[in-house]
């Protein structure tokens, strides 16, 4: 797990994805050691439980409308941004982080790990394996994606196109 962990922070700095380490105060947070403050990801690494929330919550980061990427902060869906957006931005992360694991060379079995996705993991990682899946033509449509090779294939890792 430390190796995995150490694996997508690298990437993450890689890419300049905005994180920091921090030891939280309060313990209680949507997924067990991280949390978004306005656009940064905050990894509390002795909390953590699941390096692949990293890569989902990360996947968040980076695929946000770049005008209100300053918004993210605690739960995403409690941040007072464009709500209309919100859950192709939910599919788009989750791609997103399929698309950084692959890169990566980490199984998807980190980002979907047993104890997530509603008991569904499993059946995310066979639909992912066989080139199938979702959120990704999300990733195209705001020119994240390698035109030439497509899904998972990135063009760059933080979204630049805005909608609004």
């Amino acid at each position: 797990m430390q190796e995995q962990t150490q694996q997508i922070l690298s990437f993450l700095r890689q890419i300049q994805l905005p994180f920091e380490l921090k030891c939280f105060s309060n313990k209680k947070t949507f997924l067990p050691g991280l949390k978004l403050q306005q656009g940064v990801l905050q990894i509390d690494l002795a909390s953590l439980l699941y390096p692949g929330d990293i890569l989902h919550e990360a996947g968040h980061v980076a695929v946000c409308e770049p005008k209100e990427r300053h918004l993210l902060s605690d739960n995403v869906y409690q941040s007072g941004r464009n709500k209309d957006w919100m859950h192709g931005e939910e599919m788009a992360a989750i791609a997103w982080s399929v698309a950084a694991a692959k890169h990566i060379g980490l199984p998807l079995e980190v980002v979907f790990h047993p104890n997530g996705y509603k008991g569904q993991s499993a059946h995310w990682v066979e639909v992912f394996s066989n080139s199938a899946g979702f959120g990704y033509p999300l990733l195209g449509v705001w020119d994240m994606l390698d035109p030439e090779r497509g899904f998972p294939h990135m063009r760059c890792w933080i979204r630049e196109v805005s909608w609004v």
